[in-house]
This record gives structure tokens, sequence and C-alpha cells, in this order.
């Protein structure tokens, strides 16, 4: 699949908890950053101004940690068909050897704007994100 994105990021003070890495709720919210990013990026416009994705559930597996002031790759990715309004999305973090330490899979819901109700994803929704992305 090509429909990969990639962002930057980077472990400040406010990142660091008392064991001298990166909190893991720094890495849940992360996880939200890159994928709002992705729909912010690849969504069509008429999608963005009418719908939402509010997070359903997150698994995150810890392989390794950064410090302050080292960087990790995100690259996020859906991750197969959605089923009726959920979509569910892959990512990793690579640390700068390029090893995956941190790797999630989040399960999101799209609702309507205006209803603020569940909606069904439908292909035209998601098919910006089958193309070539950075």
């Amino acid at each position: 699949m090509s429909g990969r994105f990639t962002r930057q990021f980077t472990a400040l003070p406010g990142h660091i908890d008392e064991l001298g890495h990166v909190n893991n709720t720094v890495w849940v919210q992360w996880v939200q950053d890159i994928a709002t990013a992705h729909w912010e990026a690849a969504a069509r416009p008429e999608d963005n101004a009418q719908y939402f994705w509010v997070v359903i559930r997150h698994e995150i597996d810890y392989r390794g940690n950064i410090a302050e002031g080292e960087s990790v790759t995100g690259e996020t990715w859906i991750d197969g068909p959605a089923q009726g309004a959920k979509s569910d999305r892959r990512v990793d973090f690579r640390n700068e050897a390029g090893k995956v330490i941190v790797s999630a899979r989040t399960t999101w819901a799209m609702l309507d704007r205006a209803t603020q109700r569940l909606v069904r994803v439908r292909p035209e929704v998601v098919a910006p994100f089958q193309l070539s992305l950075g």
C-alpha cells in the first residue's frame, strides 16, 4: 500500500517522565497527532468539512524509548478496509537507527459534524489515502 504518511517527533523536556524517557501519554498524543495530520493532508476538502474522527481504541506495543532531544519518525497508514463507521490505522515510530520502538493499532470512528452521529465510511472518503503521500 502506498498511502503512508510520515512525520518527525522530537522529545522535549516536558515529554520526559521520571524514568528519563518519553512518557506513555506522549506516545498516545503523537499517535493522535500523526493520524490527524494524515487526515488533514489527504482528505478531500468536502470530507474534511463534513466529517471528523474520534478514537475508540488504542493498542500500543512499547519495544524501546527515546530520551530528551532524541527524535523518532512516525509512519501511519490505513490498515485494511473500513467496517461501517470504523477504520483501523497503524502507526510505527522508528528511532534514529531505523528500529521500530513503538507500534500502535488504533480504531477510529467517523462522525458527521452537523449531527455528531456515526457515519458509514464510504469508498470515496478513503480513496485519497490510497495515494502516495509524504
